[in-house]
């Protein structure tokens, strides 16, 4: 039977809280997260792990009495880590040059008291929202015990690290969804903050254009507590019930192929939101459909990734998953003058979509049209890449409408009990960060009496 919330183990600030009291200490905490890292239920998650250093991080964290307490917290082996190689799931880099420094972000974390656990498995070089990995396995998602299925990606084991409960944050990025889509698949929280927000200095890129630095946790809350250290700011918070919000529901494209539990899920988390007082209006957001004209020359992903990769392809190309090869070699094509004209189109597009938002606080949709299929469906073979790449694009329709409008949006649980995970996505355009969290704290609570009865 599928387990809707794969850990009963509380979020970060509940265990912070336990902390202060007494209830619990840095030391159970930490031996709590490495039973679970070194547990099936993370098989293939970690890429490598770090418990001795993350315990003298702990205490350090808890005599300085820092933000995140020294808990655990996952970093995607993107990002830069001072004496390590950021590898982005491959075997090409596995060689490289460690780094001198940590990225920012990881800079970030530590200062605020985060003890690293380990470097999180993912899709090489971040190039799908499914999650499969042919060099280091693919980690299940822990939301049904029964069959191993995907965790989505391509922040997969950071996902699967969060949800299992071994990190109370997992450090990721988003490109296209790469948060989000195994926030939803696995039924945890994945906030995708504005792009400009938080530095991605230090991490392999994937698209210099939608690169977003963020986190993956359990709870709204906690997500508030993650971007407000990645981002180096604070989010003005309000407790304005949902009655004072208006918001919409995306009816073009977004909800087309859902699959009967995604519609079930979503219909009902929208009447709960109604019923809470929420004014929901759908809206067809024809723009949307306009995304594959603009992007037919191959889109920014493709030319950005080829641009990075194109030398190390020549000298290493047949170490890549040929999955991924074949999506960034769709790059070499695209000609610097049709480069030009997708820039100009996205920043046309994006005025089209707000002025189509404008009056609205946030825009409702399924985060992911279906829930996590079977690995064995997905997994490699030139046999099962027709249904990859369908898979691939579905994951990914949703939730890269928010990348290219340079927005920002979070994906929260909304799965009744004894239903796979489904993610309801809150989304609008940049800069409506702060919003977009306000509102989710009140979805949240308002799906509660579902997602936990």
């Amino acid at each position: 039977m599928p387990n809707p919330t794969p850990t009963a183990r509380p979020d970060l600030l509940a265990t912070r809280e336990g902390l202060r009291l007494g209830a619990t200490s840095a030391s159970a905490e930490m031996d709590r997260s490495e039973a679970i890292a070194a547990s099936p239920a993370c098989a293939h998650a970690f890429l490598r792990t770090r418990f001795e250093l993350a315990r003298r991080e702990a205490e350090a964290a808890a005599a300085r009495e820092l933000p995140l307490s020294g808990l655990a917290v996952s970093i995607k082996d993107l990002f830069e880590e001072a004496g390590q190689p950021a590898a982005a799931g491959s075997v090409a880099l596995r060689d490289a040059t460690p780094a001198r420094a940590d990225a920012p972000a990881v800079a970030r974390l530590r200062a605020a008291g985060a003890a690293v656990i380990g470097r999180t498995n993912m899709t090489e070089f971040a190039f799908s929202g499914v999650g499969v990995n042919p060099h280091f396995g693919t980690p299940a998602n822990p939301a049904d015990p029964a069959v191993a299925r995907i965790p989505g990606g391509s922040s997969s084991g950071a996902a699967v690290s969060v949800a299992a409960g071994a990190a109370f944050i997992g450090l990721g990025s988003d490109t296209g969804g790469s948060i989000r889509i195994p926030a939803a698949l696995c039924g945890i929280v994945g906030f995708k903050n504005t792009a400009r927000l938080v530095p991605t200095a230090g991490a392999v890129p994937l698209s210099t254009t939608l690169d977003t630095v963020c986190a993956m946790t359990r709870s709204v809350r906690d997500a508030i507590v993650a971007h407000e250290i990645l981002a180096a700011r604070t989010v003005t918070r309000s407790h304005a019930p949902l009655s004072v919000y208006r918001l919409a529901v995306a009816t073009t494209q977004m909800l087309d192929s859902a699959d009967p539990t995604v519609a079930r899920a979503f219909e009902r988390a929208v009447r709960a939101l109604r019923d809470a007082g929420a004014h929901v209006e759908e809206i067809s957001l024809a723009q949307i459909k306009d995304l594959g004209s603009i992007q037919a020359t191959g889109g920014f992903s493709a030319a950005e990734s080829y641009a990075w990769h194109a030398g190390l392809l020549r000298e290493k190309g047949e170490q890549y998953d040929p999955r991924v090869r074949q999506r960034i070699e769709k790059g070499a094509g695209m000609k610097a003058h049709e480069y030009i004209t997708l820039t100009h189109a996205r920043r046309a597009w994006i005025a089209e979509v707000e002025g189509a938002l404008a009056g609205f606080d946030a825009v409702l949709s399924p985060t992911v049209p279906l829930v996590a299929p079977p690995i064995a469906s997905v997994a490699p073979g030139v046999e099962r890449d027709e249904e990859f790449f369908r898979v691939n694009a579905l994951l990914l329709r949703n939730t890269s409408v928010t990348n290219m409008l340079d927005g920002c949006a979070i994906s929260i649980p909304c799965q009744a009990a004894g239903e796979l995970p489904v993610g309801l996505m809150l989304w609008h355009g940049a800069l409506r960060d702060d919003t977009i969290l306000n509102i989710a704290l009140q979805a949240e609570a308002a799906l509660a009496p579902i997602t936990h009865p």
